[in-house]
């Protein structure tokens, strides 16, 4: 009787064991500062009248989070662009803009240095998930008021590849990618939950996201995840370098993110993601026939802090 008693007092100390949970959400402090510093290579494969063309693309940046407010629903962030660049090879040649480049002639590059320490809103749920972005637009319109050798037209398309980029949905899209990753409930190391993300840049999509918790250490906890991505509307047209496209997209994106067990906040993420489908030009002054685009294309993206 003794003897099964132990075993039934061992068996209960191991299924505690077994069952412990985490709970994973954002524990952020008020008044202390976070950062994210992102790497982002793009491939783009175009089939253009039987042609092949490629074209790469790499987007840096480095952003900061100062917590100004702390609440049951979440947090109020003023956040900052402490640099951005952006790279380009095409079949025309290659491309570099940069933040930190001092070349008045060098009308990108000067816009993104005007966006360098101007502060908008971010405000994100403790799930990591961003309930609004606000002010963000307004920086880039000052931006614009700076370079009257622009002409109206000239300002607008511009402004228009910007804000697929950076502008207030595109960054919701693209933070959440790696901050709305939480699930609503404690989980175990081998526990499954399910996330959607709406993303925004130069094409609306919805993303499905299966997270895992892999791994939870003292300091960390290892999550992977694997996502279907699909377009959200394949009738829906946006303006693109001044001509209306509609894409017809699909694909996948895996992720291995670890979080810092304290605060929850991202210390690395790697995100592989691929796409196949057509983009479509409307028929337009420049293009009366339009034009049918069969496309691939592929991120390699890496998070720190």
């Amino acid at each position: 009787m003794k003897q099964i008693a132990g075993i039934l007092f061992v068996v209960s100390i191991f299924l505690s064991c077994q069952s412990q949970t985490t709970e994973l959400s954002l524990s952020l402090e008020q008044g202390e500062t976070y950062t994210q510093v992102s790497n982002a290579k793009a491939t783009v494969i175009q089939e253009i009248n039987g042609q092949v063309m490629n074209m790469e693309m790499v987007i840096k940046g480095k952003m900061t989070y100062l917590v100004e407010n702390v609440s049951a629903d979440g947090y109020e962030l003023e956040t900052k662009f402490d640099n951005l660049s952006m790279s380009m090879q095409t079949p025309q040649g290659a491309m570099d803009f940069s933040s930190e480049k001092d070349d008045e002639t060098d009308i990108f590059s000067s816009i993104l240095a005007s966006m360098k320490n101007k502060s908008f809103t971010v405000n994100m749920s403790k799930q990591g998930k961003i309930t609004e972005v606000t002010g963000v637009e307004k920086i880039w319109e000052n931006a614009f008021d700076n370079f009257e050798n622009l002409s109206e037209m000239q300002k607008e398309q511009i402004k228009a590849q910007v804000m697929q980029a950076y502008g207030a949905e595109a960054l919701k899209g693209n933070t959440e990618m790696v901050t709305a990753i939480y699930p609503k409930e404690p989980v175990n190391e081998g526990d499954i939950w399910t996330i959607e993300t709406n993303l925004e840049s130069g094409m609306a999509a919805k993303m499905s996201t299966d997270y895992e918790l892999v791994e939870v250490s003292d300091d960390f906890a290892f999550i992977k995840g694997n996502a279907t991505i699909k377009t959200e509307d394949k009738d829906a047209y946006i303006e693109n370098n001044g001509m209306p496209m509609k894409y017809d997209m699909e694909g996948t994106m895996t992720s291995e993110i670890k979080v810092d067990k304290k605060t929850g906040w991202i210390i690395e993420a790697k995100m592989h993601q691929e796409m196949q489908g057509v983009a479509h030009i409307k028929e337009n002054p420049q293009m009366p026939e339009g034009m049918k685009i069969p496309m691939t294309m592929k991120n390699e993206t890496l998070i720190t802090h």
